[in-house]
């Protein structure tokens, strides 16, 4: 009785310490996700506001010295690269992690970057589809205010041209948005593993 009774103490105090020890490694990895955050936070903060400054300041200063064909080309370049880096967000939050641990078996180029990419979908969605595509609608914003100024001008205009040109960027930016949708459903492994691919030739994996 007292043998039985003493290790059934034993196994009480061996199960307590385990429960306390799993529980300070659960607080430890809470506080490690939270930092990680916080600092993800900071660096989306601090990149957004630098790149929105440049992009800025490079487009008000580049584009008021342009024609009005060329400063048309640049805004849809800036609605382009902001549909197109929405479509790489949306591919690597869908994409199967597992189709590309199989390719990284075969040892195919870019399946251990695109293993990377899917595994931090989050922060990639939020780089591409928030930071990028935010700093586009920006761009694309103060890009046709200009055009819309240049064309008054030009042609002796009695009406403001920004509402008509603002609606007219708004509808393709959503519209390309909403086809670059389906298409990264649609084809997300090969968007992830071509990403990958160019992030591997240019050392940035």
């Amino acid at each position: 009785m007292n043998n039985s009774s003493e290790s059934s103490t034993g196994n009480l105090k061996n199960n307590k310490k385990s429960q306390s020890n799993s529980n300070v490694k659960g607080s430890k990895n809470s506080k490690k996700s939270n930092n990680s955050n916080v600092k993800w936070l900071i660096s989306v903060f601090i990149i957004t506001f630098v790149l929105s400054i440049v992009f800025s300041f490079l487009s008000t200063n580049s584009i008021s010295n342009l024609s009005i064909f060329s400063a048309i080309l640049i805004l849809f370049l800036v609605i382009l690269v902001g549909i197109f880096f929405d479509i790489v967000g949306v591919a690597v939050t869908v994409a199967d992690e597992d189709e590309f641990h199989a390719k990284a078996s075969k040892r195919i180029a870019g399946s251990k970057t695109s293993v990377k990419l899917i595994r931090n979908s989050a922060k990639v969605a939020n780089f591409c589809a928030d930071i990028v595509g935010d700093i586009c609608g920006v761009l694309s914003g103060s890009i046709s205010a200009l055009i819309a100024i240049k064309i008054t001008d030009a042609f002796n205009l009695s009406f403001n041209l920004q509402f008509i040109i603002s609606a007219i960027v708004a509808s393709l930016t959503v519209t390309g948005k909403a086809f670059g949708k389906n298409i990264a459903q649609k084809n997300s492994a090969k968007i992830v593993h071509v990403v990958a691919s160019i992030l591997n030739k240019m050392h940035l994996n």
